[in-house]
C-alpha cells in the first residue's frame, strides 16, 4: 500500500496553490524558499517541526505573508475569508462539501 504524500488534504491544498502562484509568474521560487526558510525559523522557535500540521502551518504563514507583501491579499481579506472558510465548515454536515456563501 502506498502512503499518501500529504497528511491532510489541506497540506497538498496550499502546496499545490504555491506551485501554481510560482508557476504563474507571481514570484520566483528562490523568493519562495527564502520566505519559507524565514517562516521555518519563527514557528521552529517554540518547538521541533515534524512534517505534520505545523509545517505547513509555517508554509500557509509564509505564503500569506508572501501574497501581502506582492499586495495579491491583505491580512484582513486573508483573515475576512478564513472566518468564512471556518463558519462554513462548522456549518456543514459531515461529508458533505463545504461551500461559502457568496
Amino acid at each position: 500500500m502506498i502512503e499518501p504524500v500529504f497528511s491532510a488534504p489541506w497540506h497538498a491544498q496550499v502546496f499545490a496553490l504555491t506551485v501554481h502562484l510560482s508557476q504563474e509568474g507571481h514570484f520566483t521560487w528562490p523568493e519562495w524558499t527564502e520566505t519559507f526558510g524565514e517562516a521555518l525559523k519563527r514557528h521552529g522557535l517554540a518547538k521541533e517541526l515534524d512534517g505534520g500540521d505545523d509545517y505547513f502551518e509555517a508554509w500557509l504563514d509564509a505564503l500569506e505573508g508572501m501574497l501581502s507583501s506582492l499586495q495579491a491579499a491583505s491580512p484582513e481579506r486573508v483573515e475576512k475569508v478564513s472566518l468564512a472558510w471556518r463558519d462554513a465548515y462548522l456549518a456543514t454536515p459531515h461529508g458533505k462539501p463545504v461551500h461559502l456563501a457568496d
